[in-house]
């Protein structure tokens, strides 16, 4: 058999044979492997590994020779499941399709009046642009060269514009309040929209911090205001004051020292007060501003651009940062001229580009990151976009090491958990066998459904049902690897 792909990726150096976009979008098959003597040969078969694995629920994986398109292997290919944070993989090819590898996002600092003796005569206009790895150490960077123009007095005030990409509240609504991993998403992003909660004890009481901490700069934040309570449950509990996020934590859960990162609603009020804070600590006194930009024609200051995409893809990949992949992908699809309504009107741009160019058939994502639960993906439209990846080598480059029991086993690809959900997917290779192209999925969504809010962080089970996850996807591969030498 062979996995077949449309014309547009035969034009990009594909291997597989040309067919019809009806043909290309055909579910495929699973034959069983036939034993081929003894080289090395797995004989055993594929359901049978997977049952004896133990996961319950649903098992979709599916494995290809990279070079022919020859379906090595495959169980339940078709079956739409939750990729989890694989579906950053399908975002970082739709990113760098749409955007290109040198891609910079870029935060311009604007005069919105005329600028003379070192005053802008209207206000500061501080334009975001999505960049999702943008901190306080580089707002600090920004004052600094405002500084050196000479400009130290604003007539007006700060204002913040982050219309660059429609604000989203949170990734995913079914999150508890305070994961970092979901935080807002908005067209200027801070600290990947975190605040640092710190804690040091003091004889019976603690001494809390709220900072916008970065390497160089640690600014105190008010916007994020921390209560410590005397209770046991909940650990943690959030209300917005008007546009202040109100945290208690419950004194038991504390312990000695501490700290952890908490999300913050706000970002562009949040980037408002960091920016205000450090100008004052270099002599420039900032009030904040609020309303729409309306300045016609703001005179250009300063202009900070972030790392070329790729490397942000790179460390996206490999520390699973939601942010960056909401934000990667919602500027993607903008970069079209797109109108969408936040992550699921992207995500829906995401699926279509997945469906029309590469000819996925179950591609149903609802986000960028996977974090999402009603995310859903077959195991061969996953292998559909990696494998259109494939020529040009960029993104099994960008996907991280994935350890294997093969001897010279090179595997790069990305993994995804959520609670009885676990994912992977990307590339191998060993010595003697052709590459592979694979995807694997996961799922109990009948155990994860039953699962009470308040245990969601630490489920009972969830720990040894993905241990055993990750050794069935190990076995796969170590399979697959031999079955493609023979």
């Amino acid at each position: 058999m062979t996995f077949r792909a449309n014309r547009r990726l035969f034009l990009a150096g594909l291997a597989a044979g040309v067919t019809s976009p009806a043909l290309a979008r055909a579910p495929l098959s699973s034959p069983r492997p036939r034993p081929r003597g003894d080289g090395g040969v797995p004989k055993e078969v594929l359901q049978d590994i997977v049952s004896r694995a133990g996961l319950g629920g649903s098992v979709g994986c599916l494995a290809i020779n990279a070079r022919t398109g020859e379906v090595i292997e495959a169980l339940n290919p078709a079956l739409p499941l939750p990729p989890a944070s694989v579906a950053k993989a399908a975002t970082a090819s739709y990113g760098l399709a749409r955007l290109g590898a040198a891609y910079k996002f870029k935060t311009r600092l604007l005069a919105g009046g005329p600028i003379s003796g070192g005053q802008i005569d209207g206000d500061l206009i501080l334009e975001g642009g999505g960049d999702p790895v943008l901190d306080s150490d580089a707002l600090a960077d920004i004052v600094i060269a405002l500084k050196d123009q000479g400009i130290h007095t604003v007539k007006g005030g700060l204002r913040v514009d982050a219309s660059a990409l429609p604000k989203v509240p949170f990734i995913d609504p079914d999150q508890p309040d305070h994961v970092s991993y979901n935080p807002a998403v908005a067209g200027i992003n801070l600290n990947f929209n975190r605040v640092h909660f710190e804690w040091r004890r003091n004889g019976r009481r603690y001494d809390v911090t709220m900072q916008a901490r970065a390497q160089r700069y640690r600014p105190e934040v008010r916007l994020a205001r921390m209560t410590i309570e005397d209770r046991k449950t909940p650990v943690y509990t959030h209300d917005l004051e008007g546009r202040t996020d109100q945290w208690t934590v419950a004194r038991d859960a504390l312990g000695q020292d501490g700290a952890r990162w908490l999300p913050v609603s706000h970002p562009e009020d949040y980037t408002s007060e960091v920016f205000r804070t450090i100008a004052r600590s270099h002599g420039i006194v900032l009030r904040a501003a609020s309303g729409p930009v309306s300045t016609a024609d703001p005179i250009p200051i300063v202009e900070h651009r972030s790392p070329p995409l790729a490397e942000m893809v790179k460390g996206m990949l490999r520390f699973s940062t939601n942010l960056t992949a909401e934000t990667i992908g919602m500027t993607a699809t903008a970069s079209r001229g797109t109108t969408f309504d936040g992550l699921a009107g992207s995500s829906a741009e995401l699926n279509r580009w997945a469906t029309e160019e590469l000819g996925a058939n179950a591609c149903d994502l609802i986000d960028h990151s996977g974090l999402g639960y009603d995310s859903r993906i077959a195991a061969q439209d996953m292998v559909r976009i990696l494998h259109a990846a494939r020529p040009g080598r960029l993104l099994p480059k960008l996907l991280h090491d994935f350890r294997t029991e093969v001897p010279g086993a090179v595997v790069k690809a990305k993994t995804g958990t959520l609670n009885f959900v676990s994912s992977l997917a990307g590339y191998a290779e060993a010595p003697g066998s052709p590459p592979i192209v694979f995807a694997i999925f996961t799922a109990d969504l009948a155990r994860r459904d039953a699962i009470k809010i308040e245990e969601r962080e630490r489920p009972p089970g969830a720990r040894s049902w993905s241990r055993r996850s990750r050794n069935l996807q190990r076995q796969l591969i170590t399979r697959w690897l031999a079955l493609a030498r023979a």
